[in-house]
């Protein structure tokens, strides 16, 4: 089972299905990681503010993985935009990771009240040029922010990892990406179990149409959309499960239904609006 790579605009390429840390504890990151490696995973997506990239770097030391073939992600946390900040979270969670460079370096979140983004990202370009990142982008971007950034940098991101499922999908966002060519990668892809996105009709559909989880399903969504995703799950047999999607794919009606389960006015929204993280 191979999994797809996407080209980012850095010429570098990012499997587009990997495996996501978020909200995993510190004390178990590493027995997941591990496992997800076992099974096949190669792209890892972590950050400072998880606590957990000592884990991670763990479970890549002990995998005996080829670094090559491995595609890490960490970010840098809100508190750490200003000044020359970034430069030290950078070399801490290489530390922690026990890594040399990782692959991808983001931004969290633009905390406008802050305005320390631009900086930040002006930041992000010195550790790729130091290469310590070989791309870098951002999380969370609006238009205004992504607009900002690459006029005082002239600097185009390579990602932007945002809020991203069926009932949000940002197409403002999306469209900013597709003419800038930048990549987006969905973050919360199944909509964190907060509305029944399972039980809905275009979803429950499809999955019996082709012999699928309801999950598998959405995840397929994604792919096809041409988003890189990575569903967290600490259980193994759901992380198998995640990984089972290259069999099978969505007819355009099938897509289209689930496209249309977004309101398309922001309500679909479950985790926090970019405006509002300070």
């Amino acid at each position: 089972m191979t999994v797809p790579t996407v080209k980012l605009n850095s010429g570098y390429d990012i499997p587009q299905l990997g495996f996501g840390v978020f909200l995993v504890p510190p004390a178990e990151a590493e027995k997941a990681v591990s496992e997800a490696l076992e099974i096949g995973y190669r792209h890892i997506d972590t950050a400072a503010i998880y606590k957990n990239e000592e884990g991670v770097g763990a479970a890549i030391a002990k995998s005996g993985i080829d670094r090559s073939e491995l595609f890490i992600t960490t970010k840098l946390w809100n508190d750490r935009q200003s000044g020359e900040q970034p430069h030290d979270a950078m070399r801490e969670s290489l530390d922690k990771l026990g890594l040399d460079s990782v692959d991808l370096y983001l931004t969290h979140w633009p905390t406008p009240e802050r305005d320390t983004y631009s900086n930040a990202w002006q930041k992000l370009i010195e550790i790729r040029d130091a290469g310590l990142a070989k791309s870098i982008g951002v999380s969370n971007h609006l238009p205004a922010h992504l607009d900002r950034i690459v006029e005082d940098t002239g600097v185009v991101p390579s990602i932007n990892q945002i809020e991203l499922h069926p009932a949000h999908q940002q197409q403002d966002v999306l469209d900013w990406a597709a003419t800038s060519g930048t990549k987006i990668e969905s973050w919360g892809p199944l909509g964190q179990g907060k509305y029944p996105l399972f039980e809905n009709p275009a979803v429950a559909a499809a999955a019996e149409t082709h012999g699928k989880t309801p999950a598998q399903v959405v995840i397929r969504w994604h792919l096809e959309r041409g988003f890189i995703v990575f569903p967290k799950s600490v259980r193994k047999e759901r992380m198998a499960e995640n990984l089972d999607v290259f069999d099978f794919s969505l007819t355009a009606a099938e897509i289209d239904a689930i496209n249309a389960i977004d309101p398309g006015d922001g309500s679909g929204r479950v985790s926090a609006h970019p405006l509002e993280v300070n």
